[in-house]
């Protein structure tokens, strides 16, 4: 038998494992009482920086001991805040944690920590890093923000970071990070020429069109570029506006396109110059859509409101209703209107996503894709369509199942809120019978008298928001 290696049983090799693990905490809990203990004395030395080392390069996500470490250096470069000595070998440490776990927010923090109390950080030795970490995992989304951080303090340019990302992408399109990156970059490098609420210009925008379709279809089942495409196409939030307005004897309500804190935000109010009314949110929460002010007021035949944001200033003019209201209200903007240009891409890439789903009719990306697509070209047209998609996708993505529920609730909103916006007529809103299971646009319901959302099953009365606005008339 000399000369073969034993083999433990099971049993011995679960004993040898729970000796090692006991050995391991009993000197984690001696090495924690003792760095406490130290703390507590104010021995902040070489003694503390070695014993919370250990243990950290160990298990880099304790926060506690990344705290005590900061604190102890602060106490040893007080006297001689001139010398980068400690800051420069804790730099050092932190990568030996790095390598331990890449993915540590605690080693990344008080990296961003010790440059910024360093007196000489090398910013440009910090881009280096993240460029050195991200061939190891073009992934790593810590590092990615990390390198956000560093460009910034190192003055790289906007040019040269855009064309990091790009050679990211094109070595592996499902690349998150990258494409986030990239859109944070696209503003500055190619703003909209005539108007600032639009991420890029059109004919920039052509150009990402045709380079993420490409990804897309590249691997039509990874989803990385298929966000970046929804991006692009101007799903993200609605740019703030004044929603409605209604002034009744009893109170007056303000709507906004996207829900604000007043205070928070530094928002003021002005009805026919007078700015001195008391708004409370509709909800109690301190952020909302939907802003009322009750008391005593005046039904005239025009009423201004103007709303104050910083520099800038959005402004409704509410007419009288009849003998107890004066309304305003703004047609909603559900998304961009793009150029001849930009709209010929998005035709060719429908025909694109519709000849995939020749070979793959439940393909999920591309059926999500060819809806938004039709949207975007023109949402009320296509909407018989897009629903049937959407309805499609309830099917072939059942673990989205209430997510596409929800996503055709809000088209079919859209489609209810125009008809309403437009008539002129605000007695009565009628969304019955419709499969809602959520209710969005709420802003925009609160001028109606009476809204009808009966026979809706599914429908999750949480969100029907307006329904806590006096004087509305709510069927449920």
């Amino acid at each position: 038998m000399h000369g073969r290696l034993k083999v433990r049983t099971s049993a011995e090799e679960a004993a040898r494992k729970k000796k090692e693990q006991d050995l391991k905490a009993k000197a984690y809990r001696i090495g924690m009482d003792k760095i406490f203990s130290l703390r507590s004395s104010e021995s902040f030395g070489s003694e503390l920086l070695e014993l919370t080392g250990k243990i950290l390069s160990v298990n880099p996500d304790l926060s506690t001991l990344w705290n005590v470490r900061r604190e102890c250096i602060l106490k040893m470069t007080a006297e001689n805040k001139e010398d980068s000595t400690l800051f420069d070998r804790d730099l050092g440490f932190t990568e030996l944690c790095l390598q331990v776990q890449p993915k540590s927010y605690g080693a990344w923090h008080h990296r961003s920590w010790i440059l910024e109390n360093s007196p000489k950080p090398d910013w440009d030795k910090e881009v280096n890093l993240c460029t050195l970490y991200l061939k190891k995992d073009e992934r790593n989304f810590h590092c990615w923000d990390y390198r956000r951080y560093v460009v910034k303090k190192a003055n790289v340019s906007a040019e040269k970071e855009f064309q990091f990302c790009d050679e990211k992408i094109q070595k592996n399109f499902s690349n998150y990070s990258s494409w986030f990156y990239r859109s944070q970059l696209l503003p500055i490098l190619h703003p909209h020429e005539t108007d600032p609420s639009r991420p890029i210009s059109e004919e920039k925008l052509k150009e990402e069109l045709e380079i993420v379709i490409t990804a897309a279809f590249t691997d039509p089942n990874d989803s990385s570029a298929w966000f970046y495409q929804r991006y692009l196409l101007g799903y993200s939030d609605p740019k703030f506006d004044i929603a409605c307005f209604k002034l009744t004897k009893q109170h007056m309500i303000i709507a906004f396109t996207k829900a604000v804190d007043l205070n928070r935000d530094k928002i003021s109010i002005s009805v026919d110059n007078n700015s001195d009314s008391q708004w409370l949110s509709i909800s109690g929460n301190k952020s909302d859509c939907i802003w009322i002010n009750k008391g005593s007021f005046e039904v005239t035949d025009e009423i201004l409101v103007k709303v104050t944001q910083g520099d800038q200033e959005y402004s409704l003019t509410a007419k009288k209703y009849d003998e107890n209201a004066v309304i305003g209200c703004k047609l909603p903007s559900f998304g961009y209107e793009f150029g001849t240009a930009v709209k010929d891409e998005l035709k060719n890439q429908l025909d694109s996503c519709n000849q995939l789903l020749e070979f793959e009719p439940d393909s999920k990306w591309t059926l999500l894709t060819a809806a938004l697509l039709m949207r975007s070209l023109d949402r009320f047209h296509y909407h018989e369509k897009t629903l049937e998609f959407v309805k499609k996708l309830q099917t072939v993505d059942p673990l989205r199942f209430g997510y596409y529920r929800d996503l055709a609730s809000k088209w079919i909103l859209e489609v209810k809120l125009k008809e309403f916006v437009e008539s002129g007529n605000y007695e009565k809103i009628d969304l019955s019978g419709l499969e809602l299971t959520t209710v969005y646009y709420n802003q925009f319901l609160i001028i109606a008298k009476e809204i009808d959302i009966r026979e809706n099953p599914n429908l999750n009365k949480n969100s029907c928001k307006f329904s806590l606005v006096d004087g509305c008339n709510v069927s449920f």
